[in-house]
């Protein structure tokens, strides 16, 4: 599958998503301020966002600048809840805005909202997860990682640290990107195990790993798809007494500073700032002049390793979300 790279400030290129929560909305004009001056434009993003996951605070900074700079009108809003999601989609579509990117977690559900905004000639895209079913739905273009190539990656990586028996840890029932991301390990790694937890309660993700090493000390690492499901496991490896090994996908400032500490050995980042920044400003382009970016193929924003050898150039970026 051909695809356009987007480099970043890592080594390799690949990873994606997180997920979980409650209806939120959240409305960011720019217009006048915007580097485009006023286009007059305004754009939805609506997500798969779980309150409280500090994954989504890059999304929105990425896209709350593209629509500054475009001089744009961003509407966001985000429900874990595949149905409530594509109603969310479909309020956009009938309030007639000019673009809107989604997030295709689960496209199946999403599938006929995104459909309408095609047949309403409302330009669309994709990204953060649903790089194999993005074009099935109609959307035009996809930002973010290839999520299986990804997860090989970091099975292949463990593997080679001397991984046995890794635990894949998915924080979201149904969400095709991380189901992915857990395969990718198991093909490099193949006693890998899955075990499904509560991504929006962290203290039952703490309770249920706690009990998962607890119960078998042959698990020697630890796999986690998201940042603060990262810093769970960390609690749960100390509680347990656990001698595994913790990596991680994604990053927030707290698990950046793990792997400044050694407590984190790697994580695999997407970029989730350039993939929001990405969304929007390809809907501005589209919208104004008709030009595509990737040419309607996936447009890769990872994965890149960030660990020992990098963590001391990408941590400052962590406390403004850029990174």
């Amino acid at each position: 599958m051909a695809a356009t790279a987007i480099a970043a400030s890592a080594t390799f290129v690949l990873a994606a998503c997180s997920g979980g929560g409650a209806e939120k909305s959240d409305d960011t004009a720019s217009g006048s301020g915007g580097g485009g001056g006023n286009s007059g434009y305004t754009f939805a993003m609506v997500t798969h966002e779980t309150p409280g996951d500090t994954f989504w605070d890059k999304i929105k900074a990425g896209a709350q600048q593209a629509a500054k700079d475009t001089g744009s009108t961003l509407k966001y809003s985000n429900d874990p809840d595949p149905a409530k999601q594509a109603t969310l989609i479909q309020n956009a579509v009938d309030s007639k805005v000019d673009g809107i990117a989604t997030t295709l977690a689960t496209p199946d559900a999403l599938k006929g909202a995104v459909q309408s905004a095609v047949t309403a000639k409302i330009p669309t895209v994709a990204f953060n997860s649903g790089i194999d079913q993005y074009k099935d739905t109609g959307a035009l273009m996809y930002f973010g990682s290839d999520e299986n190539l990804a997860g090989s990656t970091a099975g292949e990586r463990i593997v080679a640290d001397g991984a046995k028996h890794p635990l894949c840890v998915i924080q979201a029932a149904g969400s095709v990107a991380l189901e992915a991301r857990c395969a990718g390990v198991k093909s490099k790694a193949s006693s890998t195990e899955n075990i499904q937890v509560n991504g929006a309660d962290d203290s039952s993700v703490v309770s249920a790993l706690q009990a998962k090493l607890a119960a078998d000390p042959s698990i020697d690492y630890i796999v986690t798809l998201g940042a603060p499901i990262a810093l769970d496991a960390l609690k749960a490896m100390d509680q347990a007494s656990s001698k595994a090994k913790l990596v991680t996908f994604d990053l927030n400032q707290e698990a950046a500073q793990a792997i400044k500490d050694g407590k984190i050995q790697f994580s695999v980042d997407q970029q989730p700032y350039v993939q929001g920044y990405l969304a929007v400003t390809s809907l501005y382009l589209n919208k104004k002049n008709g030009n595509d970016i990737g040419g309607g193929q996936p447009v890769l924003t990872g994965p890149s390793f960030v660990d020992s050898s990098n963590i001391d150039v990408i941590l400052p970026f962590t406390k403004n979300n850029t990174r």
